[in-house]
């Protein structure tokens, strides 16, 4: 790998995590030595390239600092355009229109020599034959994630049961055939997740919810966890 790339993708891995990244991460996905990476994140700082941190804690590369957003390697045009194809075939009709219109913003920017794996792309995300068509206006229910507002829905279970629900939307899974709704529900007053095809009727409420969306996303997913470990502990006890 020539310096200049390996300098960028230093940048690009620093970008990538939230904390420390140590010197020994970054050399073992660059396949390189960690004196190595010493030496580049010092000419990184001399070039004024805001990273903070010290050898043997971590690196982290600081806010206000960014690279022109289409400096795109091979890899990652050819990931941009696959993403984008499997939400051309699985999204609602506003998500796909974006991704076909975000397809072409990549092949109109990206240099001539990548020109070809946008428009011949040698990977391809094959149409979902299986797709259940949403009940929910899935616009406007990422919409109310966005600003935190309620949704008031009626619910029909597996079994054609309905009830009634106020939730609070902070995410929306998108699965093989299914999209997920995952809410706090005022009702259980606990996490659910709501298939969106069962969805009988939904009224966005102007009211916001007491928590911020990605303050529910951190406690789902610590949530979720927990209840693997439990799962995970009551399979290992019946097994032994």
């Amino acid at each position: 790998m020539r310096r200049a790339d390996r300098l960028f993708q230093i940048i690009q891995i620093l970008r990538r995590h939230r904390g420390p990244v140590t010197a020994e991460v970054i050399a073992q996905e660059l396949e390189t030595s960690k004196r190595t990476v010493y030496r580049d994140i010092a000419d990184l700082a001399a070039q004024r390239v805001p990273i903070r941190g010290e050898a043997g804690v971590g690196y982290v590369l600081e806010n206000g600092f960014d690279l022109p957003p289409l400096m795109l390697t091979q890899d990652e045009v050819e990931a941009a355009v696959l993403g984008a194809q499997w939400v051309a075939s699985r999204g609602d009709p506003e998500l796909a229109r974006a991704a076909l219109d975000l397809i072409a913003k990549i092949g109109a920017t990206v240099p001539e020599r990548l020109r070809p794996l946008v428009l011949e792309p040698a990977t391809r995300a094959v149409p979902s034959w299986k797709s259940v068509p949403d009940r929910l206006d899935m616009a406007a229910a990422r919409r109310s994630i966005h600003t935190g507002r309620k949704i008031h829905m009626v619910y029909r279970d597996e079994q054609e049961r309905e009830t009634e629900r106020t939730v609070w939307p902070f995410a929306i899974g998108y699965h093989e055939a299914v999209r997920l709704l995952m809410t706090w529900c005022e009702l259980r007053q606990d996490f659910r997740s709501f298939r969106t095809d069962r969805v009988s009727t939904a009224e966005f409420l102007p009211d916001r919810y007491p928590e911020r969306p990605a303050t529910l996303r951190a406690r789902w997913r610590k949530h979720a966890m927990a209840e693997y470990e439990r799962r995970k502990a009551m399979a290992q006890r019946a097994a032994g």
